[in-house]
């Protein structure tokens, strides 16, 4: 279940992130008086962006008003999972926090999408976010147990990787000004992914600021960009699913794990209930070792009831369903980006940024055409 939720998440990221570095110049300094008096005499001949009349009257040299972007993303990240419940086939749901843990969770994800924009005013660009993913995700997790002092270890262990493919669509805008060449650009949105295994889409905020300088090289309107800046997401914590078993677990693998599970729980009992009788009366009476002992059972009791239901999924386990509820969030909610941007002319652009730091890496390239409207 983990590895489904990291997936939908990373999808959700990964369609926010993509876009081209256009942005509104204000031209400045004596070798560009030429440009910055043509910009104030000519006529603006499009719609959009509104008052682009009167940015290019105050010197500002727009982008092209629209443009249709295709990108391909790709993308390795963790998360934190808590507050995890899992029942089978529909039936009770079980609490696994402490009994289940996590201790490696990778997922990656890749994505290609399309994001068509417009300037709607001078110095704010809009657009929107279409995506296909596909995810695969490998999970450890262990099966860990009390003993008479409520100290936890690890009694078993499993690995598994579950794939899946999602569509994402989402909204964005971009705040951006630049001057001189340098620029700032503060990347927002916000976007949904359908996962099938999901009740409900996956919703992720994504903000990424930028800084940056462009280049113009001698052809006209040839130009190189780089810049610097930071990754934030945010996602919506609370997530519920469901998932067939033979896809977390293939036939076969699942029943000795269980087997052994009930081994180790009656190990566990045995071991509590000797600590327990071998105390005395006085001692059973003491808060203190009541409350370990009671505590400890309770334990034992869920770990128990949960494999007894496993156990009867497995009999049927080509038709038995996992659902699960958890809370999650990124592990790092930032990371740092470095871009660069090749410009063959104002109407096409080719993007390269790399993202790093922390426990989310990813790269995104993209090509993009720009056009008045």
């Amino acid at each position: 279940m983990k590895r489904l939720l990291l997936l939908g998440w990373i999808i959700a990221i990964s369609a926010g992130v993509a876009q081209s570095q256009v942005f509104s110049n204000k031209e400045v300094g004596k070798k560009n008086e030429r440009v910055i008096d043509s910009l104030k005499a000519a006529e603006y001949p499009y719609a959009l962006p509104i008052w682009g009349d009167k940015a290019t009257g105050m010197g500002f040299n727009l982008p092209y008003s629209a443009g249709l972007s295709v990108q391909y993303f790709i993308q390795e990240s963790d998360l934190i999972i808590e507050n995890l419940m899992i029942g089978f086939n529909n039936s009770e749901m079980y609490n696994v926090d402490n009994l289940v843990r996590f201790n490696k969770a990778v997922a990656t994800a890749s994505a290609v999408t399309v994001r068509p924009d417009v300037w709607l005013f001078p110095f704010l660009n809009v657009y929107g976010i279409l995506g296909k993913s596909q995810a695969s995700t490998q999970i450890g997790a262990g099966l860990w147990l009390p003993d008479r002092e409520n100290n936890y270890s690890q009694v078993l262990s499993f690995d598994t990787q579950v794939d899946f493919k999602a569509t994402t669509f989402g909204l964005g805008m971009t705040p951006t000004i630049g001057v001189g060449g340098g620029f700032m650009a503060l990347d927002m949105n916000v976007a949904w992914t359908d996962v099938p295994q999901l009740k409900d889409p996956a919703f992720s905020f994504v903000f990424g600021p930028r800084f940056g300088k462009n280049f113009n090289l001698k052809k006209p309107g040839r130009a190189v960009a780089v810049w610097v800046g930071g990754f934030r997401v945010h996602i919506n914590s609370g997530t519920e699913g469901s998932i067939a078993l033979n896809e977390v677990f293939p036939p076969g693998t699942l029943g000795g794990k269980v087997e052994e599970g009930f081994e180790k729980v009656d190990n566990a009992y045995t071991q509590v209930d000797s600590w327990w009788n071998g105390l005395s009366q006085a001692e059973q009476n003491n808060p203190i070792n009541k409350a370990k002992y009671e505590k400890a059972n309770d334990i034992l009791d869920r770990a128990s009831n949960i494999l007894v239901a496993a156990e009867g999924a497995i009999s049927t386990i080509e038709s038995s369903t996992v659902q699960y509820s958890m809370d999650k969030r990124p592990k790092d909610m930032w990371n740092f980006i470095v871009g660069g941007q090749y410009q063959f002319s104002k109407h096409f652009m080719y993007r390269l940024e790399y993202g790093f730091l922390g426990s989310r890496q990813q790269l995104m390239t993209g090509l993009q055409y720009r056009f008045g409207l």
